[in-house]
């Protein structure tokens, strides 16, 4: 890493101030305005899933084979893929926020140019389109979704959000129901103005998010420490109004070297030098799931209306019952991930849902009953499986470095997706279309068991992360370069959040040096010309007193205003961390209403 992308070393509480919030209106904002996508995407795999049938009938206006519609989910699925890749790259670079905005305004246009379609092959590039907007979301909101979220919640809340993809399903179907009813719309007109109901939802997020902050784990990383940490001030200061609790001091702190950009180089060496069984359990997981989901997803809407005679205008109703049944699967289970723990639950929710898959095929081949009987046992499998799938997108978001935390996600989405998620939908379509019930059964046989196999893999490669600190989890690699660490030593609790001498002493190399402006010779001109490098003790005194005596004369200050009025001025910001962070241990400095700080009683 060349050092032109390093900044300076710095020390910060962020992490710990976040995790220690209570619930509040801010945490809705978050869940509202980033766990939306979900809601997005469901509603448009199960849009295609819910028109499929109207779109091989005559005068649809396009006219596609069950074969065509098998292929349109893979395009669908493939541009997922290169969008989570393309835009998870940026995420990490240029930040979340941003992203997340962007690959919104993408999904935006191509799900109202889906509604344009006129052939198959325009419809191919619309659904790849729309797709990538869909992936960039994946990498873009997860991560900033996990980083807001406190640790103790995390499991559940994640799990949770990742569910509300089948309230968008179950919306898709129910609006496909209306717009498919050719006594209210004819053929060629209804399934297109269904799309327009995701334009439509997708206006009303972008409100919402335009008011939800950057991530601050991910400002203070990348040399903006100030902002992250105006932002947790704001968000302190807002849970205090609403809840009238006294936030408690954070008892950890972090110590990391910024940088304004991580090559791709050093994170893939982190994802599969550092990380090996990691890694191959994020495949096998995001592998099993894409395929088994997608599969059936893509292509449900051609099973009911080909092998059980179900109408095209009908079909909806039972995409809903199983759609809903999935939503209830992470709301009922979600709590067990954070108190019987990852491991356990994430091992059961895909065996189960895989035994249940193998019963599913056999009473498929074998005519032993309607399609309400194949329906109860279908939505008893993914009961299960759903909690599974949304645990893979949380597994992943957990268990690697934050400057990784969006390309990791982009990345074993994009590889476990492509090989998982585009072989499904094709291999179910073709199968389908044959008309042959023993290979529609081979099909949920195969998908039984690539879900069996991320089951067994989470057994043997599993990560206890229930309740834990991100930063504990998998330390930042800046946190490694600061502490002197190297990337593969496990962290420990007083490696993760506890001070050391050996930290202390790194959190005062390196650091930016700030000098005083000519005529600021005033109170603190003493300290002014102090080398960032000095780890000399009573000048730490020095700079506590400092703090102390603005505070004693001016008042209670947020901590972005205590920074420009000396730490900016004369120290770099790594000291001033470092000098208010001793004060408040020594108690010279003391926070006080609203997270502002106040001169101590000492």
């Amino acid at each position: 890493m060349s050092r032109d992308v390093e900044l300076g070393t710095i020390t910060t509480k962020v992490p710990a101030r976040l995790d220690r919030l209570p619930w509040s209106h801010f945490h809705w904002l978050v869940v509202v305005g980033l766990g939306s996508v979900w809601i997005l995407d469901g509603l448009e795999v199960t849009m295609v899933g819910s028109v499929a049938a109207r779109l091989t009938e005559n005068g649809s206006g396009i006219s596609m084979s069950p074969g065509q519609i098998g292929t349109a989910a893979g395009i669908y699925v493939l541009g997922a893929c290169l969008g989570a890749l393309f835009f998870g790259q940026l995420t990490d670079r240029f930040g979340r926020k941003k992203l997340f905005m962007i690959t919104l305004t993408v999904y935006l246009v191509a799900t109202v140019a889906t509604g344009f379609s006129f052939s198959p092959w325009y419809f191919f590039i619309a659904r790849f389109v729309t797709g990538a907007g869909i992936g960039g979301e994946y990498a873009a909101v997860n991560s900033a979704i996990d980083e807001l979220i406190p640790a103790r919640l995390r499991g559940r809340i994640d799990l949770i959000i990742n569910g509300t993809y089948w309230l968008g399903a179950a919306g898709g179907a129910a609006s496909a129901l209306f717009f498919l009813n050719t006594d209210i719309f004819s053929k060629d007109l209804g399934w297109r103005l269904a799309f327009a109901l995701g334009a439509v939802l997708a206006i009303f997020v972008f409100v919402v998010r335009k008011n939800v902050p950057e991530s601050p784990r991910w400002l203070f990383i990348h040399g903006r420490e100030e902002e992250a940490e105006k932002i947790v001030d704001d968000i302190e200061s807002g849970v205090h109004d609403e809840t009238g609790q006294q936030l408690s001091e954070p008892d950890k702190s972090l110590t990391v070297r910024q940088r304004t950009s991580i090559s791709f180089v050093e994170i893939a060496k982190v994802a599969f030098k550092t990380y090996p069984k990691r890694a191959i359990l994020c495949f096998a997981l995001f592998v099993g799931q894409a395929f088994l989901y997608n599969g059936i997803t893509f292509n449900l809407g051609t099973l009911f209306h080909g092998y059980f005679g179900i109408a095209s205008a009908i079909v909806p109703i039972f995409i809903i019952v199983w759609s809903l049944s999935n939503f209830v699967g992470p709301v009922v289970l979600g709590r067990l991930f954070d108190t019987i723990g990852r491991k356990p639950m994430i091992a059961i929710s895909y065996i189960g849902s895989a035994v249940i898959a193998a019963v599913l095929a056999l009473v498929f081949v074998s005519h032993a009953g309607n399609e309400w009987v194949f329906l109860v046992i279908l939505a008893a499998c993914f009961f299960l499986a759903s909690s599974g799938a949304s645990a893979a997108y949380l597994t992943v978001s957990e268990i690697f470095p934050m400057e990784t935390r969006a390309l990791a996600i982009a990345f074993f989405y994009a590889i476990g997706t492509a090989a998982g998620g585009i072989t499904g939908p094709l291999l179910f379509g073709q199968m389908i279309g044959s008309g042959d019930r023993g290979l529609v059964a081979v099909a949920f046989y195969i998908g039984a068991a690539v879900m069996a196999a991320g089951g067994i893999c989470e057994l043997f490669f599993g990560v206890k992360a229930e309740g834990a600190d991100l930063e504990d989890i998998a330390q930042p690699l800046t946190a490694g370069d600061a502490g002197g660490r190297s990337h593969d030593e496990t962290p420990t609790d007083e490696s993760a959040g506890s001070e050391t001498p050996r930290r202390r002493e790194g959190s005062m190399t390196g650091v930016r040096r700030y000098r005083p402006g000519p005529g600021e010779s005033g109170l603190y001109a003493p300290w002014a010309s102090v080398s960032s490098r000095s780890g000399d003790g009573d000048t730490l005194e020095q700079e506590v007193l400092a703090l102390s005596r603005v505070l004693g004369e001016s008042g209670p200050m947020g901590s972005r205003e205590l920074y420009r009025q000396v730490g900016a001025r004369y120290w770099g910001p790594g000291r001033y961390r470092n000098a208010l962070r001793r004060g408040l241990d020594d108690g010279v400095i003391r926070r006080g209403r609203r997270g502002r700080y106040e001169s101590g009683s000492k």
